[in-house]
């Protein structure tokens, strides 16, 4: 299975800067089994029904790009540099980051972001660090939202910088544990009124957590994709996600995750017969196709980068020979891609 099976030509202009206005005015591919259908989100609600399970990653994003200073004393005074730090996941001892420019700082050295907020560097580990800060918990998450800026991916970043307004669109409306430096962007489609809608819909919500970080931004590498390493991100599902996921299954309703990151979880914590067992820690699962899926049952999702394994992932859900048509079609139609970028809802025959 090379590389090259999951290519495919995107024009730039395809790619979403801003999210659609309202949320749940995007556009929406509905592929089910061989027939395709271009809806809205806001027609979400026609297309599930009672006994219909969404599953929603709860994760918050943190503003997670930060600029601070540097002060060191030399013989010729105070040498203070600006440096510009990137938190990509948090560990025991603090958040693992990148530094531009790297070379200016020694481990113990403080850089500070605001009267607020400084963190040391507790040690340099090839290309990255790790800082410890001055303030956890509540006073941290303050502190953060004053002075950080919303770590937007790289290919809206390219085209535009972050702003004020990037710290509502890159949050869903449920957001609740912090911790993801990336959204799970397949929710940023949800709004208080189609929730509402769902609910008197009949359709349920289980929450589970999937810190989506930075790793899910990096190219494989690899010419043979089954040789690629997963990158690792820290999930949970709860007892009581999953009981709702097992009694949905039981009931015979369907299990749909919103996004890759949701989904992911939940077949992480799948046994092979298709129970969905509490979890809590780092999910490295590589989802391609020949993969058998064990409690996922249709999927919410954006249109992913070409050579990602996000479109390996869509691949082994529908085949890949029906997801190149429905990209070639998403493409031909206009659909906008990426993070803030247009839905699909892939439903495989027989689900």
């Amino acid at each position: 299975m090379k590389l090259d099976d999951f290519d495919f030509d995107l024009p730039e202009a395809l790619i979403a800067t801003r999210p659609a206005r309202p949320r749940s005015s995007a556009r929406l591919l509905l592929a089910q089994g061989a027939a395709t259908r271009d809806l809205s989100v806001r027609d979400l609600p026609d297309l599930l029904g009672p006994g219909d399970l969404l599953v929603l990653n709860d994760t918050r994003v943190i503003p997670a790009r930060l600029t601070g200073t540097r002060t060191r004393q030399t013989p010729q005074g105070e040498a203070v540099a600006r440096i510009e730090i990137t938190l990509l996941e948090p560990v025991a001892d603090g958040w693992r980051a990148l530094a531009k420019p790297l070379r200016k700082l020694k481990p113990d050295e403080i850089i500070r972001f605001s009267d607020a907020l400084s963190a040391r560097v507790a040690r340099i580990e090839n290309a990255e660090l790790v800082l410890s800060f001055d303030a956890t918990g509540a006073a941290f998450d303050t502190a953060l939202a004053e002075v950080g800026a919303m770590p937007l991916p790289p290919y809206i970043a390219a085209l535009r910088a972050p702003d004020a307004a990037d710290h509502q669109d890159y949050q869903t409306v449920w957001a609740r544990n912090s911790g993801a430096v990336a959204a799970p962007t397949a929710s940023l489609h949800f709004d208080e009124d189609l929730l509402a809608r769902l609910t008197d819909r009949g359709v349920r919500f289980a929450h589970v957590t999937l810190h989506v970080g930075a790793g899910t931004f990096l190219p494989v590498k690899v010419e043979d994709v089954t040789t690629h390493k997963m990158h690792g991100e820290w999930g949970e599902v709860t007892p009581e996600a999953a009981q709702a996921i097992n009694d949905t299954r039981a009931a015979g309703g369907r299990v749909i995750p919103v996004g890759t990151t949701a989904l992911r979880l939940i077949e992480s914590a799948a046994t092979p017969d298709g129970r969905v067992q509490p979890f809590e820690g780092v999910t490295e699962i590589f989802i391609y196709p020949g993969y058998r899926f064990r409690v996922t049952d249709a999927l919410m999702t954006n249109f992913h980068l070409p050579k990602s394994t996000l479109l390996m992932l869509v691949s082994a859900l529908m085949g890949q020979e029906r997801v190149r048509e429905l990209y070639r079609h998403a493409v031909d139609s206009g659909y906008r891609f990426f993070s803030y970028g247009d839905a699909s809802l892939l439903i495989p025959k027989g689900s």
